[in-house]
């Protein structure tokens, strides 16, 4: 980099750091300073809305003060006429504070039924690719509280259990790679006010006030909820009591497959022993759940329905073989072997 180059960069980012001067912004950033907490390099996933903008900075932020390299990226999905447009109007608002913003394109046919989730998954996909040809495996989404609550109502609508009910978590993983969200506890209302005073402006997908979509419709009945008295903070400690019930749960999975689960050599397959079963039922779900995802090297898992299923033959059934999950799942006598497809 040319001395005129560092010379820009320099100022730019002792901008930024005065811009913690405002009492509001340093609080936000303590905060997401105490929840991110990490000394690797990461990518942050823009989308162009107050969250990820807001996302930006602070990111920007923590990696001048801890001599990180970030990476910011914003997926165009091209499923609306100005989404390039758009993509492009955010990379140049990010350039203003030396912050240099890749377009990754979401190529090929475009769903027409379950548009959001199918982008959604797209995007992971994206992402995850990125962080693999650049070397980084930390990923920081924009998710914040809103999000918390309106996951919540989704997952009760889809009949979810305990775990579907608490998913978003602070930090998961897709294909190895950290998928961070260092804003799940915070406002969105703390996110607009450091947008607008960082950025002045930000883009909106219309998307988000279309009410029909599924997701839409549960962020307007929350407002209702909260016009109706929703304390917030209370309902923040419901969830997360659940999720402490659900951290149990998964302590005796983890142990269930540690004691009882014999892997093959190659471990292309494995043996299920007898005391595999010998569980509560959520155990024993979510345990050969598990055991589908890995022998099927599956992301995502196969249907609860399904999985209950083939539970419920292994209960009943002396001797059987089915096929879930590129899996293939054999009953001989007592003995359940299961083996990729």
């Amino acid at each position: 980099m040319s001395p005129k180059n560092l010379n820009v960069l320099s100022k730019t980012h002792k901008l930024l750091i005065n811009k913690l001067k405002d009492k509001q912004t340093f609080k936000i950033y303590k905060k997401f300073e105490n929840h991110l907490n990490i000394n690797e390099n990461f990518i942050v996933a823009v989308s162009g809305g107050p969250d990820s903008l807001a996302l930006s900075f602070l990111a920007k932020i923590y990696s001048i003060k801890h001599s990180l390299n970030v990476k910011y990226v914003i997926v165009d999905h091209k499923l609306r006429k100005n989404s390039t447009l758009e993509a492009k109007y955010v990379q140049k608002q990010l350039k203003k504070f030396s912050i240099n913003l890749k377009i990754l394109t979401w190529k090929g046919v475009k769903p027409k039924k379950n548009i959001q989730s199918i982008a959604r998954n797209e995007r992971y996909k994206l992402l995850v690719n990125e962080t693999k040809k650049i070397k980084i495996k930390n990923i920081l989404l924009g998710h914040h509280l809103d999000d918390l609550f309106e996951n919540f109502f989704i997952r009760i609508l889809r009949g979810s259990g305990l775990k579907g009910l608490v998913s978003l978590d602070q930090k998961t993983q897709n294909k190895n790679v950290n998928l961070i969200r260092p804003l799940l506890s915070f406002n969105k209302k703390d996110l607009i006010y450091i947008s607008k005073y960082i950025f002045s402006s930000f883009t909106e997908d219309p998307s988000n006030k279309d009410d029909k979509y599924k997701r839409v419709k549960i962020r307007n009945f929350l407002k209702q909820l909260e016009a109706e008295g929703l304390d917030r903070k209370k309902f923040l400690l419901t969830i997360n009591n659940l999720k402490f019930a659900d951290e149990t749960i998964r302590f005796y999975t983890n142990r269930n497959l540690t004691d009882n689960v014999y892997f093959s050599e190659k471990k292309m397959s494995v043996i299920l022993k007898e005391n595999f079963f010998q569980n509560s039922t959520e155990v024993i779900f979510r345990s050969f759940t598990e055991i589908i995802k890995l022998v099927g090297k599956k992301y995502y898992p196969s249907r609860g329905k399904k999985i209950d299923n083939v539970i419920k033959l292994i209960n009943n059934k002396s001797s059987f073989k089915v096929t879930l999950g590129g899996c293939l799942i054999k009953k001989i006598n007592a003995t359940i072997i299961v083996s990729k497809e």
